[in-house]
């Protein structure tokens, strides 16, 4: 079967696009507002597109009504942003997060999870999340027109924390982080059942 990407909607679109490009990582993007509230919420279009400096990017679409979302508003408010692992024990709580929230609601209280203070970005962290990045914005570039398009949200990772338990000579154990990865509609992966295959020389 051959689709033409410009013959579907915008709904279609996503399902096909979602379903296609599997497994994806979640971004966990806490932001703080101009009003001092904090906002939480997950990013599916997300990915590591440098390694030294370190630098990654994640998407935000508009809200249905075309309005940017609020952690968009938030990153060109305080110029920063924090990347929250989200392993098996947060997927609930990450959940809870992805709902349309007004913004003077701070999502940390909605999921019950606990910020605590970054050391180098205004952004709080998320105390639960194995792995933080504190991030620093170096550009935001918009795709398309609104209410279809997006925001490509390009940061530098100028700090990470990582758990003590999970960082082993040098290394992330894969193993015990037990992150989890977006599928298309409402199916999420484990990364637990894990294959090695070794690159040729």
């Amino acid at each position: 079967m051959k689709i033409n990407p410009g013959e579907l909607d915008n709904r279609d679109l996503h399902k096909l696009n979602t379903a296609a490009i599997v497994p994806r990582p979640i971004a966990f993007v806490s932001t703080i507002g101009e009003d001092g509230i904090f906002n939480l919420a997950p990013f599916s279009a997300y990915a590591t597109i440098c390694v030294k400096p370190a630098i990654v990017c994640f998407s935000v679409v508009p809200r249905r009504d075309g309005q940017k979302k609020d952690t968009l508003k938030n990153i060109e408010f305080s110029k920063d942003f924090v990347i929250n692992v989200v392993n098996e024990t947060l997927a609930e709580a990450m959940n809870k997060t992805s709902a349309s929230f007004p913004s003077f609601v701070d999502e940390f209280k909605e999921a019950g999870l606990t910020p605590i203070k970054s050391d180098l970005v205004k952004a709080p962290r998320v105390a639960e999340s194995p792995i933080n990045m504190e991030c620093k914005l170096l550009q935001i570039l918009p795709f398309g027109k609104s209410p279809n398009g997006s925001h490509l949200v390009i940061g530098e990772v100028v700090l990470f924390h990582v758990k003590d338990e999970l960082y082993v000579n040098g290394e992330i154990q894969m193993s015990k982080l037990k992150a989890i990865g977006r599928l298309g509609g409402d199916f999420c992966c484990r990364t637990t059942d894990m294959f090695e295959m070794k690159r040729p020389e």
